[in-house]
């Protein structure tokens, strides 16, 4: 068997990177490729910018790949380039997946999202709850795409937080999947065995570069989500997340994780080895769970009034666009406020007293935590070491 996390190193594109991706960092890109990957703008988005689509590949097997539906979610996209690339090598095995399959994909489904660095489109609407009323015309052209392509599978392509675990562990989701629902009942037809056999395949590929970091998605029903929906129509459908690995806030090694997903994915369904799965597999995946904070202060003083109380503060990064780059923004995170077990970054701050109103960079500061020029914070020297 090739080995797929060295394809993804060898593919990978050097000039796309960081997590602010738009249509102008990936055209020059597209328009490099061949006449053969059948570039075309399928519409435009709210703010008339370009949809690009390509479609590639002579086989009898169709798949359909989407990217950036939420617009601050671009692991994926980088990671579809770098599988652009591979597909327009001479390797052996692009050919053969050139040959077996016909792929439609769309790189950047809401390219304003993309600009404006925020998950819902120009008019404020999450695509992935737009799947029924079809109300936004991004939402348009992924219907429409589908409707016409008529796809044997779907594959759904997205970013998760820093704040997920896999399981109940101090272990980052570097990656999760679900197989969607297609009835409020969750149940299992053949539709979701075929997603759930493939998954199954691809955990046992990815476990050998990030064992205990893959993680599983809660597979609660709606309709109006994209997955469920093709799922219910027919096609089986796997959510891709792509999530944090240690030290990589700009997410360049989880990239090369999800290129070797795709990759494997693709060769499971023409080799068709998943069908030797068991779907116990798939429910093997540790569930995600909302368990790490991206700084976690333990055993800090924390002064209310006269009364001063030890206990775990988590940290948070909001991500804000500076300067067409992502800056991280240390915020106490009240999500966890209950849940404080884990950091991604964990600092012993006992002999630290504070007031909640302190202010979070100072303190980290003279914590003596060095950071990077885009904020986050890195151990520079840990107290009492």
């Amino acid at each position: 068997m090739m080995n797929l996390i060295e394809i993804a190193k060898l593919s990978l594109q050097s000039k796309l990177k960081g997590r602010y991706v738009t249509n102008e960092h990936i055209l020059p890109f597209l328009e490099s490729l061949p006449q053969t990957f059948n570039l075309k703008i399928e519409g435009k988005s709210v703010l008339d910018k370009n949809i690009y689509s390509l479609k590639v590949g002579t086989g009898a097997t169709k798949i359909y790949i989407w990217s950036q539906m939420h617009g601050n979610e671009s692991t994926t996209t980088k990671a579809i380039i770098d599988f652009l690339a591979f597909l327009n090598s001479n390797a052996d095995e692009a050919i053969q997946i050139l040959e077996y399959f016909t792929l439609y994909i769309i790189p950047i489904l809401n390219p304003d999202g993309a600009e404006n660095y925020t998950r819902v489109n120009a008019n404020q609407v999450d695509l992935n709850r737009d799947s029924v009323d079809l109300t936004q015309p991004e939402s348009k052209i992924l219907r429409k795409c589908f409707d016409e392509f008529a796809p044997d599978f779907a594959f759904n392509m997205h970013d998760q937080r820093t704040l997920f675990a896999a399981g109940n562990q101090n272990k980052p989701a570097t990656i999760s999947f679900l197989a969607p629902s297609y009835n409020k009942e969750t149940e299992i037809n053949e539709v979701r065995t075929i997603a759930m056999q493939i998954i199954s395949e691809i955990y046992t590929e990815v476990s050998k570069y990030i064992p205990n970091q893959i993680g599983r998605f809660d597979d609660a029903f709606n309709l109006n989500c994209i997955g469920d929906c093709f799922t219910s129509l027919g096609v089986p459908t796997i959510l891709f997340e792509a999530g944090h690995f240690q030290n990589d806030y700009t997410r360049e090694e989880t990239r090369k994780i999800v290129f070797v997903a795709l990759l494997k994915s693709i060769f499971s369904i023409k080799d068709q080895t998943y069908s030797t799965q068991d779907i116990k597999n798939y429910f093997n995946l540790p569930e995600n769970q909302k368990l790490i904070n991206d700084i976690l202060l333990k055993d800090i003083n924390v002064k209310e009034g006269e009364i001063v109380k030890k206990m775990n503060l988590g940290i948070q990064y909001k991500e804000v666009l500076k300067s067409n780059e992502i800056s991280f923004i240390p915020i106490f995170d009240n999500e966890l406020i209950e849940n404080h077990q884990f950091g991604h970054l964990e600092v012993d701050a006992s002999d630290f007293e504070i007031t909640k109103n302190v202010d979070i960079c100072d303190l980290l500061n003279e914590m003596n935590l060095k950071r990077a020029d885009n904020g986050v914070f890195d151990v520079k020297y840990l107290l009492k070491y």
